[in-house]
């Protein structure tokens, strides 16, 4: 499954840097190497758009390996990915918002 995050950034140069260097980590921790894509960023009203997708390897590898704290997440599987992934990026200097992309 091929789950898309849209991430809404104040600051793009050094939020896309370090989601960048987030996600090696993750695919490191995963063994899901070249897991993800970025999309051109857009700019609206001082934020900075982008989306990231995650291919099946990488989605599947963090549903796996984070299971224990997915669950605490009280909403659906889409949304409860895209919540810990908001948080991940937070613990990274990633001052972000994610939602999921439908």
């Amino acid at each position: 499954m091929v789950i898309t995050l849209e991430i809404s950034t104040k600051n793009y140069s050094d939020d896309s840097f370090n989601i960048k260097r987030a996600l090696s980590h993750m695919e490191t921790l995963t063994g899901a190497y070249n897991g993800y894509m970025f999309s051109e960023p857009k700019e609206n009203f001082g934020w900075t758009f982008f989306q990231i997708a995650f291919k099946a390897d990488l989605h599947d590898g963090i549903a796996t390996k984070f299971a224990d704290m997915l669950t605490r997440y009280r909403s659906k599987p889409e949304e409860k990915f895209a919540e810990f992934m908001r948080d991940y990026f937070a613990s990274k200097n990633c001052d972000v918002k994610v939602r999921v992309v439908d």
